[in-house]
């Protein structure tokens, strides 16, 4: 058995999650890059609304793909690349969540597609402050330059499961996965005439209401905890999410009850202070990972990174990271 995959790395235009403007492909043979691929690309027809949040993170503007193929006629090309293989990304229920949505939106089948999550991998392979791609591909010797360039991500992202696997004395995906504890996921396969996933049926319900933003005024209200809702006892135990003990500090561009929500719906358990039991904190205030390394930290971060220097394990999210994990950017806000 050889360590064989693809690794896959999807920019998207706006809170939808098949609204794909960016796709970057890595195929590994044997544990080495083969092949690579990357295209720009304009999202599913009445998806293709550019959000400035997105924008802000990946750099691409609508005049960027003004020549570029629709996701949907590069799909069948996209999924020949992929063929049988095992599909490998940082947090890889959203990027396989991205071919099932712009699928749905165009009306296109889609076969089912098994996929590994390096963000679950590396949370039990390092220990890292952060498990941002950034913070993984350097532990992997393998540093990113240009962050959230599709190919870029893509390329680190394999050059991570490699090391990984490396690490465990295996060769092969699935042994280095039993070895992590780290389970496949499976996005379910799709034809025209089944059911829409929630995703779609929230964008649908999206794009009718005329694409509401969050007010401007929402960033300069203290933000209120809410309750912390249980965990959905149907979440996908594979999600990234899922297990995790969450807390949340500073702004985020949607009212903290509904990212508690969105947290719970995959499986975390929510709470309203950095506690022992914490796993996990999200960022908000156009946090980056970068902003570790320069002391730009709120005082929950802090309380965090004194519990990491005792020996706990707490990993620091931005709010861009875990609004990936959750599928969007709050569509129904």
């Amino acid at each position: 058995m050889a360590l064989d995959f693809t690794a896959v790395d999807f920019e998207t235009a706006n809170g939808f999650i098949g609204s794909a403007c960016s796709v970057g492909l890595v195929k590994v043979r044997s544990g080495k890059i083969v092949e690579t691929e990357q295209w720009l690309l304009k999202p599913p027809v009445g998806f293709d609304h550019f959000d400035p949040r997105n924008v802000s993170i990946h750099h691409i503007t609508p005049d960027m793909v003004i020549d570029a193929p629709r996701v949907t006629e590069k799909l069948p090309e996209l999924l020949d690349f992929i063929g049988p293989d095992v599909l490998v990304a940082h947090n890889s229920a959203f990027d396989s969540g991205v071919i099932r949505a712009a699928s749905e939106a165009s009306e296109i089948p889609v076969p089912e597609i098994a996929h590994l999550c390096t963000v679950k991998l590396s949370r039990k392979a390092y220990d890292l402050p952060s498990y941002s791609l950034p913070f993984v591909a350097e532990e992997a010797g393998h540093p990113i330059e240009n962050h959230h360039e599709a190919l870029a991500d893509s390329t680190a992202c394999a050059w991570a499961m490699i090391d990984m696997a490396q690490r465990s004395g295996f060769d092969s995906l699935l042994e280095t996965a039993d070895h992590y504890g780290v389970r496949l996921g499976l996005t379910q396969a799709w034809q025209p005439g089944d059911e829409h996933s929630r995703a779609t049926r929230d964008a649908q319900g999206w794009l009718a209401s005329g694409h509401p933003l969050p007010p401007q005024d929402a960033f300069n209200n203290w933000p209120q905890e809410g309750p912390n809702p249980s965990p959905n006892p149907e979440a996908d135990p594979g999600h990234p999410l899922y297990g995790q003990i969450m807390v949340f500090t500073g702004n985020l561009a949607l009212p903290r009850p509904q990212a508690k929500e969105l947290a719970a719906e995959h499986g975390a358990q929510t709470a309203s202070r950095v506690t022992r039991a914490t796993t996990a904190l999200v960022v908000g205030d156009g946090f980056v990972p970068q902003d570790l390394a320069n002391g730009r930290l709120t005082n929950k971060a802090k309380h965090v990174l004194r519990l990491r220097e005792k020996g706990q394990k707490v990993s620091i999210i931005s709010e861009g990271e875990f609004m990936q994990m959750v599928g969007g950017f709050g569509l129904t806000a």
